[in-house]
């Protein structure tokens, strides 16, 4: 009787039924709507969890296990990594090297907020981000990579957790909507009816295995800090590509990906309590992570664009928004806009090179804060 009306007493809390509202606003998100489904539902179902008053889950129970053993060293968002390179093809890079601009350019939107975030931290009155760490660790959304958001968060501001990896994966499953009127802003129909010449050249099996070995080399070299995440990455884009390890290719594409997505989301929805959640911070970080998006985007869209200058063929500048990490969202995005435009254009090996190479950037470009922000 005593731990009932401890749980009636507890609910009176207002932030409890607001964080209730939060998780099945995700939940709806990903059972509706569709919108990564694979995270949202388990972030959703783990913010119930950790909102019911005095939780079994919280508070030393199975969900803190799964948060220090999973997020606090890092380890969810690596082998989350290795998964998504068994995943990816780097053919449609390989063929046609140079997409790997638009996916450096499209990480504008990264240090554009981080310098914002700096900015708003020291407007009298307002509760803005303590420091150049925190900073980071909010701009890194616009990386549009969910794993890269929660190794730097965990590293620069723990605290900052919950609402960074909110707006990254929130932001990730609404690229659909986030990127169209971006580009249409800054384009013109002209513009996004080029057609673009599909690469002849064929990859070799030899370049596919080369090619992760010598990225991981390269990025190290540039980006010790990046070693971790690039490095999984790209081992898990070698299994793919050996040609020897099938068996252990599928697992890292299925059974591991799926494992570790189920434990890290709802280990995320457990940091989600009311207390920490709710503040105006929560608000700022959940803004500044759209900004970050939008200026990915057009820095994408308008580097295209430049080039476009000095190029006798052209480019269609709608391939810069696509170096953003969203993979393969984006590349879809695109592909679809332009055959709205001109039903027999035919994009989307361009499209996935430049997703494929944002992948490779925006690693890099965490790699890089981590090693230059102290």
């Amino acid at each position: 009787m005593t731990e009932l009306l401890r749980g009636i007493v507890g609910m009176s809390d207002w932030r409890v039924w607001a964080m209730f509202g939060v998780g099945l606003a995700l939940i709806w998100l990903a059972v509706k709507k569709e919108y990564e489904p694979n995270l949202l539902l388990p972030m959703g179902f783990g913010c119930l969890l950790a909102n019911i008053p005095f939780s079994s889950a919280v508070g030393g129970g199975f969900l803190d296990v799964l948060f220090k053993g999973g997020i606090t060293n890092e380890l969810f968002p690596i082998l989350i990594f290795i998964g998504v390179g068994a995943m990816i093809d780097f053919g449609p890079l390989l063929q046609d090297p140079e997409m790997l601009f638009f996916g450096a350019a499209a990480q504008f939107g990264i240090f554009f907020t981080m310098m914002l975030a700096l900015l708003v931290g020291r407007i009298p009155g307002v509760m803005g981000i303590p420091g150049l760490r925190e900073a980071a660790a909010i701009g890194i959304i616009g990386a549009a990579d969910g794993p890269t958001s929660i190794y730097v968060a965990t590293r620069f501001a723990p605290g900052l957790l919950a609402p960074i990896t909110v707006a990254a994966y929130s932001y990730m499953s609404l690229v659909p909507i986030i990127q169209p009127p971006v580009i249409r802003a800054l384009t013109t129909r002209e513009e996004r009816m080029i057609h673009m010449e599909n690469p002849e050249r064929e990859v070799s099996k030899n370049v596919k295995v080369i090619f992760p070995i010598a990225v991981t080399l390269i990025a190290g070299i540039i980006a010790p800090m990046s070693v971790a995440l690039i490095g999984s990455l790209m081992f898990g884009n070698l299994l793919r590509e050996s040609g020897v390890t099938e068996r252990l290719s599928k697992t890292a594409q299925n059974e591991l990906s799926s494992l570790v997505t189920i434990l890290l989301g709802i280990a995320i929805g457990s940091s989600m309590g009311g207390k920490q959640f709710l503040n105006p911070t929560t608000l700022l970080i959940i803004a500044m992570g759209l900004v970050a998006f939008v200026f990915d985007t057009a820095g994408g869209v308008l580097f295209a664009k430049l080039i476009n200058l000095f190029r006798k063929r052209k480019i269609n500048p709608m391939i810069g928004a696509c170096g953003i990490s969203a993979f393969p969202m984006s590349a879809r995005v695109i592909q679809k806009m332009a055959q709205q435009e001109d039903g027999g254009n035919f994009i989307i090996m361009h499209a996935v090179g430049a997703n494929v190479a944002g992948q490779i950037a925006s690693i890099i470009a965490g790699g890089l804060i981590l090693a230059l922000v102290r």
